[in-house]
């Protein structure tokens, strides 16, 4: 088979069609302090600026081989935009991603635009928009580019608090239901818009809705129907990811409309398989902190390998990949998807 570009190799994974090799590429972000020293800056500078944002993802994909990049990194830029602020420690030394000062208290309190189109121009959205279009112009494109939007339970709890929300579920639910509805229509619209920008794939991350925090009934009431309208309105590919415990939850996952469903480290793949048949697309599932930055390069080989042989169809990480990883795990993790991706 002729050599692909990453990017087309990407895009006939998804397409279900035959790949030169298996694609090494995440719906999280990959970022690595490998890259960042070598263009000079701090990781906290990387939020601030479409060029670091798009030119740290870019040099973490050249370095160590990657077929895409995913931007943006930090879970801040809507809330932002909705006037709940980012505190982006610009003068840190570490690793520190952006937080958001300032949640609403209250339902009472929530304020949201009606027209989601006027967050585009605030705040750092013209930051990820640029850093989007860099990266699918750098070396005529060849690249994949991803990028991803909380899902609406997730993005609620980034502009209020998730007690507040779970407690209203039980004295207030029509408004918390109406509140999630608006949360819904705001994930589509941000999600729209980059697709309209022309990512390669689209990752929904509905990250704080596994049944370590709910349980499947709630889940099937509260999140299944909000997911549902994300992804009928969205354009292939699309994903949906969700960390934590998604074992009771994988066929309800799968019943969403995403061409794939992305798990982290917590759910067994093999029984996972076996629920959803030989073809669902699953993506996952080993745990990125884990194995990247706390095991010896040596053992990375095998953990790859289980994802491989438990029945994923392509291995990613469970989550971000933190940024502060060894190199040798990482080109570890490259070579190993490679190789055991053949099968």
């Amino acid at each position: 088979m002729t050599t692909m570009t990453p990017k087309e190799r990407v895009k006939a994974f998804f397409r279900r069609e035959p790949v030169d090799q298996a694609p090494v590429f995440s719906g999280m972000g990959t970022v690595t302090v490998q890259a960042i020293d070598r263009m000079g800056i701090r990781f906290a500078q990387v939020h601030g600026s479409a060029e670091y944002l798009a030119g740290s993802a870019i040099a973490s994909a050249e370095m160590f081989g990657f077929d895409g990049i995913v931007v943006p990194y930090d879970m801040c830029t809507v809330p932002e935009a909705l006037g709940r602020g980012a505190s982006l420690y610009e003068n840190a030394e570490g690793i520190l991603y952006p937080t958001v000062p300032s949640k609403w208290a209250t339902l009472d309190d929530v304020d949201l635009p009606e027209d989601y189109s006027t967050i585009f121009s605030k705040g750092r959205m013209p930051v990820v928009d640029g850093a989007i279009n860099i990266a699918k112009a750098h070396d005529g494109g060849k690249l994949a580019v991803g990028s991803w939007v909380l899902g609406p339970f997730t993005m609620a709890g980034q502009l209020i608090e998730l007690d507040v929300l779970l407690k209203g579920l039980r004295k207030d639910k029509e408004r918390v239901e109406a509140f999630l509805t608006k949360m819904t229509d705001l994930v589509i619209a941000v999600a729209r818009h980059y697709q309209e920008l022309g990512v390669d794939y689209m990752n929904i991350r509905e990250m704080g809705s596994g049944t370590d925090l709910l349980s499947p009934r709630m889940w099937k009431t509260l999140i299944q129907p909000n997911l549902q309208k994300v992804f009928a309105a969205l354009t292939s590919p699309k994903i949906n990811h969700i960390c934590g415990s998604t074992d009771l939850i994988i066929e309800m996952m799968n019943e969403c409309g995403a061409d794939a469903v992305s798990v982290d480290q917590k759910n067994h793949v093999a029984e996972s398989r076996k629920k959803l048949g030989p073809n669902a697309m699953i993506l996952g599932n080993f745990d990125p902190y884990g194995t990247l930055v706390q095991k010896d390069a040596g053992e990375v080989p095998g953990v790859i390998q289980k994802c491989v042989d438990d029945g994923v169809d392509a291995v990613w990480p469970g989550c971000d990949i933190w940024p502060d990883v060894k190199k040798e795990n990482m080109e570890a993790y490259v070579k190993a998807v490679r190789e055991y991706g053949k099968k």
